[in-house]
C-alpha cells in the first residue's frame, strides 16, 4: 500500500527516537519529507509545533490528515496502516504481545539507559551512573534472546527491531561499548543489510570505545 502523497516526518537529525520513525519510512518503501525541528532554538514548543503534538517532541509524522506523535506509536501506526500482511506487526495475538514487550522496552531501560548515557554525552551534560548497570542489564538480556533467535521478537524483522536499533547501536557515543556482546553486533548488522535501511548520524565519540 502506498501513501496519496509524502508522510511529513518532523525530526531531529540527533534524536534516536526520531531515526527508528525515518528507518521504519524508508525500510517500508514509503515517500517521505523530513522536516528538521531546531530543538536547540526551541522549535518544538512553538505553537504551531504544540499544535501537532502538546508533549512538544519529536517525531511526529503528518499522513494526510492524520497526525501521530511518539515513536513507537509511528511504528505501530505505521505497520497496520501500511503493512497489511503483518510482517512487522505480526496480527496474532501473541506474535504482537511479543513485540509489544520490547517496544516497553524501547521506552523503558533502553530509554533510561544508554540512550540517557548518549544524551548525556552528546550535549554535554553529568554522566549519571545509573545509565552503566541499566544498560549492562538490558544488553545481557538481549544477547541472550538474540543466542534464541535472529531478531528480538520473532524470527523475522518486526518493529521490535526497529525500535531498538538506533540507540543501540550508537550506545557507543555514550560510553557504553558494544564489544562483549557479539550478538547484538551480528543483529545489528542484520539489520543494516536490510533493503531500505537508512543510517542515523553519528556523533563525536571517544574511539576506544567503538
Amino acid at each position: 500500500m502506498t501513501t496519496a502523497q509524502p508522510i511529513r516526518l518532523h525530526a531531529f537529525s540527533l534524536s534516536g527516537h526520531a531515526h527508528r520513525a525515518e528507518l521504519f519510512l524508508s525500510l517500508l518503501g514509503l515517500p517521505f519529507e523530513k522536516i528538521e525541528v531546531d530543538l536547540a532554538r526551541g522549535a518544538q514548543k512553538t505553537p504551531e509545533f504544540l499544535a501537532l503534538n502538546p508533549f512538544g517532541q519529536v517525531p511526529v509524522i503528518e499522513d494526510g490528515d492524520a497526525v501521530v506523535a511518539d515513536s513507537n506509536a509511528i511504528l505501530t501506526y505505521l505497520a497496520l496502516r501500511y503493512d497489511p500482511a503483518g510482517r512487522w506487526l505480526p496480527r496474532d495475538p501473541l506474535g504482537a504481545a511479543r513485540v509489544q514487550r520490547w517496544l516497553s522496552v524501547a521506552a523503558g531501560s533502553l530509554a533510561v539507559g544508554p540512550a540517557r548515557a548518549r544524551a548525556n554525552a552528546v550535549f554535554g551534560r553529568p554522566a549519571d551512573p545509573r545509565c552503566v548497570d541499566i544498560t549492562r542489564n538490558l544488553f545481557g538480556l538481549m544477547e541472550d534472546q538474540l543466542g534464541r533467535q535472529p531478531f528480538l521478537a520473532a524470527s523475522e524483522p518486526t518493529i521490535a527491531d526497529v525500535a531498538l536499533y538506533s540507540y543501540t547501536a550508537h550506545a557507543p557515543e555514550g560510553g557504553m561499548s558494544l564489544q562483549a556482546y557479539p550478538r547484538i553486533r551480528e543483529w545489528l548488522a542484520r539489520i543494516e543489510a536490510l533493503p531500505g535501511f537508512v543510517g542515523m548520524v553519528r556523533s563525536p565519540v571517544i574511539e576506544s570505545v567503538l
